[in-house]
């Protein structure tokens, strides 16, 4: 049986509303697989942690993720600097993907999207090389040609494993040359040695404006650090909203799985965060982990619940709660083999 030792990092806000319902399915599914088994061990961090110890998150709690298999995050609020980018940055988890697809009976724009997002997580402007004074600020952008080079080869890879068949670059060279013209360079040595995969690039803006009028153009799309982040909210909000949208921070030996919303303090404890983005954030770690049957079974039960439309969230139109959701998931998961 495999065993993996999970990090758990619950966060603010809906954020340990979100990951009880993900390790209660995660747990379930190791109850019923026989297969493999899960060592969970929860951290605290971000603003509430912050608030009562001085501090975001301490070095104890980075050194237990790193000597963890994989970490299951889910939200923190104004300490993100403090807590998610080092972990990013640190552990040197260089590919941040992002799906963003047109589930059954989900709100969305066209109803045509079903792409990823694969995003440069460890440079940019996220380096926060910054000064400013009352009335001054300026922020250094670093691009290098090795991380770029090395996103987007992760790109084409993902490409072909996935069986998706084009590689956007989006960038914004026409006025950012030393920077984004780096990327978009590095993008095309790189497409080079991919001839099997078709490649494009698009300007930011226009990228923007495509993504919301034609979804179905972008298969996968590479980016730098800032961009990659505006644009996955944008993608997120075409196929439904943050409550949909899961993400990887990918490094060579090395994983950390979180939704892309944020701590969401309005609706905090009310019991009604959709849990989805969380549930469908651990099916991506599961398939990190190899355990590829139990990922697709997953979210196979997820569909089915949505298609079912009976427990859906506010968020989603309906009015059921985060624990019926994940009562629903655990039932259709009752059916299937992992």
């Amino acid at each position: 049986m495999a065993k993996y030792r999970v990090a758990v990092i619950p966060g603010d806000g809906i954020g340990p509303e979100v990951m009880s319902a993900a390790v209660n399915v995660l747990t379930e599914m190791e109850n019923g697989s026989g297969k493999f088994d899960f060592e969970f061990k929860e951290y605290m961090a971000g603003d509430a942690y912050k608030a009562k110890t001085g501090t975001a998150m301490t070095e104890e709690t980075f050194e237990a993720v790193k000597a963890s298999d994989v970490c299951l995050f889910s939200a923190v609020g104004e300490t993100a600097k403090e807590v998610i980018i080092p972990l990013r940055q640190r552990l040197n988890l260089y590919a941040n993907i992002r799906p963003a697809k047109v589930y059954p009976n989900v709100p969305n724009v066209k109803g045509q999207m079903d792409m990823v997002m694969v995003r440069e997580n460890t440079e940019c402007l996220y380096k926060r090389i910054q000064d400013g004074g009352p009335d001054w600020g300026v922020a250094l952008r670093v691009i290098t040609r090795q991380a770029s080079e090395r996103i987007a080869k992760y790109a084409f890879e993902l490409a072909r494993r996935e069986g998706r068949h084009k590689v956007t670059c989006v960038h914004k060279s026409n006025m950012m040359e030393t920077t984004c013209g780096l990327f978009q360079d590095s993008c095309r040595k790189v497409a080079a040695s991919y001839s099997d995969i078709s490649y494009n690039e698009e300007i930011v803006d226009a990228c923007a404006m495509k993504m919301v009028m034609y979804p179905e153009r972008f298969d996968v799309v590479v980016t730098t650090n800032l961009f990659g982040d505006i644009l996955s909210d944008l993608a997120a909000g075409v196929v439904g909203g943050l409550g949909m949208a899961p993400s990887a921070n990918i490094g060579d030996n090395m994983a950390i799985f979180e939704p892309v919303h944020g701590s969401a303090p309005d609706i905090a404890g009310k019991g009604i965060a959709n849990p989805i983005a969380q549930m469908l954030s651990a099916g991506m770690m599961l398939d990190w982990l190899g355990e590829k049957q139990a990922a697709k079974a997953l979210e196979a039960s997820i569909v089915e619940v949505l298609k079912e439309g009976r427990a859906l969230t506010p968020d989603l139109r309906g009015t059921a709660k985060t624990k019926d959701v994940t009562k629903a998931v655990i039932a259709h998961l009752g059916d299937k083999t992992f």
